[in-house]
Parts: C-alpha cells; structure tokens; sequence
C-alpha cells in the first residue's frame, strides 16, 4: 500500500493521530506531509516531542486539539505556527492538552490496558493541571485520563507485509501510541520476508493483528534521524525555522515541500539523502533462540 492509499483510507477528518511517537528520531514526516495534501481537518494530534510536523500540519489548518508535551523544532526551540495558531488563531484557532512525557505515556497505557485513567504524583505543583481538563487530582494523586488515538503512525527500520515490525534506537513511547491506537500505520526503511522478523520475535513492536497498513517508505522520517540508516538534517530544521517565522514564509515552504512535491520519492530527490546516511554500522550480536 501507498503512503496516499494508507491516509485517505485510514485518517478521514476528525481523526485523532498519534504521531512522532518515538521522540526525536523515526517521525513519519512522510505521512504527516501527505495529510497536508489530502487537506484532512479537524484532526486532534497526540504525542510526546514531535520535532517540527505537528507545526508544520498546524500551519497548514489540518489541526484543531494538541494532546502533547511539547510542539517545537527541537534544536530551533520555538515552533512558529503552534505559536501563531494559539496567540491569534491563525490559520485557526487550537485547543491545546498539555502532558508531560510522561503522563502522555501513562494517558496512552490507560487506553491500551483499557482502564479509565492512571495515577502519578508527577504532575503535583505544576500549571499543566489548570488547563487539562483530562486530569484530576484525587487524594493527593493525579488521575491521567486515557487517551485513544483513532490511528497511530509509526515509522521503523524494518517489516513484513504482515506488520511485524522491528525498531530500534530510542523509541519514545512508540508502544504504548500502538497499543493504544484502533489501528496502526507502519511505514518502514525496509520492507522483509516474515522469515526476517520472527527470526527475532522479541523485536517484533506490536501484534500484526492492530497493523492495518504497512508502507515501504524510505526515507519517511527526513529530517529526523533513523538509526542505522540517517542522521538527523540539523540545516533542514534550520531552514525550515527560519522561513516559518512569518504565514508567507511557512506558505512558501510549504509549497515548495510538500504541496509541489507528488511523493516521498520525488522529495528525496530535492534533499541531499547521500551526505545523511551512516556510513559507520555497528550491528549488534545475533541471538540465539534455541530450545532443545
């Protein structure tokens, strides 16, 4: 299945869409950039750090709630639509959720162990309690209400046609979006033979039975790193919060990266893709599963 396919058959407008769920690295900026070109709206965001996407999908209108810990551009700090869109509703007004990392982590555990809510002491004394209205405080504890992605996308090294998936490096709280979702869209580096991710099942992220889509995308994560396949492209996150500091120049961005671009193959080839490979791998020792 097509990226495309996979968005217009699995995020019809309204959806909540767990995204960026592994913080840092592995964010499916692929999907999030064909949500633009699809025009979805009204969507609710869920996720820990998402690095520029969730900005770039608020500038874009496809956004009206933010159930985050944090919207920003990582290395360039402030996230320019996200500011826009709270301060004076452009390109719409945004209803925001805040979390900590954590308690998005414990909102999302809730959903995928089907319990109403989770307590943590963690958010004792801080402003993210006046403003959520998903959190309680009860006997000096405060409920985390769950919280249910319709879809969570998650990008990764490698799958099967079936959505056994394997990942690694840091993954944020890419399990927990899964388990929590209704459904899961992965889109991978490279797309195996099943005798490939059984050879190591203790890999394997999330039961295929919630996988409703795999998408073989190379390069989906761009600018964010992936672990043994790119480094993060700190000049493209520069770039790209240089020009959306004002509506014209995140239009002009947009435009040149997303809307003027039909694919994710015809985007790599505007980016220097080469120059952001690792070139020094380092595989981990095989294990061995044998039982008799």
């Amino acid at each position: 299945m097509s990226m495309a396919q996979a968005i217009e058959r699995f995020v019809p407008d309204g959806s909540t869409v767990a995204l960026g769920v592994a913080l840092e690295p592995l964010i499916p900026f692929a999907a999030g950039h064909e949500i633009i070109r699809q025009q979805r709206r009204n969507l609710e965001l869920v996720g820990p750090i998402s690095d520029s996407l969730f900005d770039q999908l608020i500038g874009a209108g496809c956004v009206r709630r933010v159930t985050a810990a944090w919207v920003g551009n990582v290395s360039e700090g402030l996230a320019h639509c996200y500011r826009r869109a709270c301060e004076q509703e452009v390109p719409r007004a945004l209803e925001v959720r805040d979390h900590s990392n954590f308690s998005i982590s414990l909102a999302l555990w809730a959903a995928a162990w089907n319990v109403p809510s989770l307590p943590t002491r963690t958010l004792l004394g801080s402003d993210i309690l006046r403003t959520n209205p998903d959190l309680s405080t009860v006997d000096d504890l405060v409920e985390v209400k769950a919280v249910r992605p319709d879809v969570a996308i998650v990008h990764v090294q490698r799958a099967d046609e079936l959505g056994r998936a394997h990942a690694w490096g840091p993954l944020g709280i890419s399990e927990e979006a899964g388990l929590a979702a209704g459904r899961i869209v992965i889109s991978c580096e490279e797309l195996v033979d099943a005798s490939v991710t059984l050879s190591d099942p203790n890999r394997i992220l999330f039961p295929e039975t919630k996988v409703a889509a795999v998408v073989h995308e190379p390069g989906c994560a761009h600018p964010s790193p992936v672990q043994g396949f790119f480094k993060r492209d700190h000049a493209f996150h520069r770039d790209y919060a240089d020009r959306s500091r004002t509506v014209e120049g995140f239009d002009a961005w947009l435009r040149e990266w997303v809307l003027d671009v039909p694919d994710r193959g015809e985007y790599l080839k505007r980016v220097d893709a080469e120059a952001l490979r690792i070139k020094q791998h380092r595989p981990s020792v095989p294990s061995d599963f044998g039982y008799e």
